[in-house]
């Protein structure tokens, strides 16, 4: 039988970057609210059964309505968004009802994500633990304190972690379980995983796939779309 996969979609960011009282998953992109833009890929990717949303009270509504207006069949539930990203997966976990369903974490605030990169996370999970999305860094990286360079980092070991992050349940919500046992955060899923031992595999995704952090992001996404038919 094939295993179940589900996805999982923080999206209850307040994004204070973009701007007071913003939550950036409802900011619109091309026309889109970004969350309708992520909910659309994953529902078009034919491996995923369930797609979990994991929304702020307050917006609820909202989500609901729009997972009815862009016809997002795979959403069955939504999770209560928590204070943290790390709170608001967790809740979204524990809506998994099969322990050994396959998870996919993509962030709501990830517009641009195509299915190829999340089916090839998904294939990738054989023979190890988890699956991240990344992209090699291209800038000269350095580590410093107190305005100080400390040293030169080097760049061809060095990868911009992104999501689609896939990973066996069973082994990330035990991670997750230690984690907040332990008042850990941290800030990526795969971080947990790592800490708990397991084993995490990295795979090429695309400088496309960025996350909406401030107004600079949402017109280099908006250029994305125009340049590259993502629309």
């Amino acid at each position: 039988m094939k295993e179940k996969i589900v996805a999982i979609v923080p999206g209850a960011g307040i994004g204070r970057r973009l701007g007071p009282g913003t939550n950036k998953t409802f900011e619109v992109l091309g026309g889109k609210p970004l969350v309708a833009r992520v909910l659309e890929t994953l529902e078009s990717v034919e491996e995923i059964d369930e797609i979990i949303p994991v929304i702020k009270d307050e917006y609820m509504a909202s989500a609901a309505a729009l997972i009815e207006e862009y016809r997002i069949t795979k959403v069955r539930r939504i999770a209560p968004g928590g204070a943290e990203r790390q709170d608001s997966v967790f809740r979204g976990l524990k809506l998994v009802e099969n322990p050994d369903s396959i998870v996919v974490i993509h962030d709501g605030a990830r517009p641009l994500v195509e299915p190829v990169h999340i089916r090839k996370a998904i294939i990738s999970l054989e023979g190890c633990d988890g699956v991240v999305v990344g992209v090699p860094v291209k800038d000269t990286v350095k580590e410093a304190m107190g305005g100080m360079i400390r040293r030169t980092l080097d760049r061809g070991t060095l990868w911009a972690v992104q999501t689609p992050q896939v990973f066996r349940f069973r082994v990330l919500y035990a991670a997750y379980e230690k984690a907040m046992q332990e008042s850990f955060y941290a800030t990526d899923d795969s971080a947990l995983v790592e800490r708990s031992g397991g084993a995490v595999r990295i795979v090429q995704g695309a400088y496309t796939n960025i996350k909406i952090t401030t107004p600079e992001d949402l017109l280099a996404a908006e250029g994305f779309l125009k340049a590259g038919g993502l629309a």
